[in-house]
């Protein structure tokens, strides 16, 4: 019998989803999120997330940094999209043991990060756990976004340059608790130079630039000595630590250094960088790394 060891999170979700009715619309299973017709020219987004203890973060993590995280994530989904968050709903698994201090510094840095990048919890869910079990917190949100600002992952083509926003790698030495959705980038990006493909890096580029590119019926090639690395770190690190939650985009090749000279002057702080091209299907590099759920050893990380 196949274990999801072998089977992989992409090929699991590949089959669920043939198990269960599912709603034809703009984007569903695959995307960053769900996408709802509303009518009236807004679509709206939905996104459901999970952190798990001693997966996304550590028991000594401070919880009001795993609060924001745990929000921050959803919201950079929504961001990729070229939306905005609007209401959450969290639910807390924990054991009995669990101090009721740190589940209100947990509830703290959730809201410090809507009260940074908008939105309101709406509701949410409580269960225990047997004693000792990791805890998990689940976020599922909406969203909001104009039909004509919306991006998907498939929009890509053949020649389109690949950029990415910020810098890459060393998410394990504290990048992922506290980094910030690039929700207002995303929103100038769509408003002026709205990319082909979009997504954010969760998995890291070895693992997600082939799933933008697949999802666009296209091949993938990076310039490594193009990537714009963390301080310290290595090229494997940049390509495969995950957990950057940056922006990583298709722009049609006429476009690009248009937008990477007004880049400078609406957003001087923040690097965007050109790593690579869509190519022909078929025609692309093979990219290995990348966090794989069911797969990756945790040791002592946290991503």
């Amino acid at each position: 019998m196949k274990t999801l060891r072998e089977l992989g999170e992409d090929g699991l979700i590949e089959r669920l989803v043939r198990l269960v009715p599912t709603e034809v619309g703009a984007a569903g299973p695959g995307d960053d999120c769900a996408v709802v017709e509303m009518g009236g020219g807004a679509l709206q987004l939905l996104k459901t997330d999970a952190l798990v203890e001693r997966v996304h973060f550590l028991p000594e993590t401070p919880a009001r940094a795993v609060g924001w995280k745990s929000v921050a994530r959803v919201i950079s989904d929504f961001a990729a999209m070229g939306g905005r968050p609007e209401r959450f709903l969290v639910t807390l698994a924990f054991a009995p043991e669990t101090a009721v201090e740190w589940v209100e510094e947990l509830y703290r840095g959730i809201g410090d990060c809507l009260a940074r990048f908008g939105g309101v919890v709406a509701g949410g869910e409580t269960s225990s756990l047997p004693s000792g079990s990791a805890a998990v917190i689940s976020i599922a949100a909406t969203g909001v976004v104009a039909r004509d600002c919306l991006v998907l992952r498939s929009g890509g083509k053949p020649g389109d340059r690949v950029l990415v926003t910020g810098t890459l790698g060393g998410s394990i030495r504290g990048k992922h608790l506290d980094f910030q959705p690039r929700l207002l980038e995303a929103e100038w990006l769509v408003a002026r130079h709205r990319p082909t493909a979009m997504m954010d890096v969760s998995d890291g580029v070895a693992k997600d630039l082939p799933r933008l590119a697949a999802a666009s019926g296209c091949g993938c090639r990076v310039d490594v000595g193009a990537l714009p690395l963390t301080e310290g770190c290595s090229v494997e690190e940049g390509l495969g630590d995950g957990e950057d939650f940056e922006l990583l985009m298709t722009v049609g090749e006429e476009r690009v250094r248009d937008l990477l000279d007004e880049w400078k002057v609406a957003f001087p702080g923040l690097r965007l960088t050109e790593i690579g091209r869509l190519t022909e299907l078929g025609d692309g590099m093979e990219m290995k790394g990348g966090w794989e759920h069911f797969s990756n050893s945790l040791g002592n990380q946290e991503s």
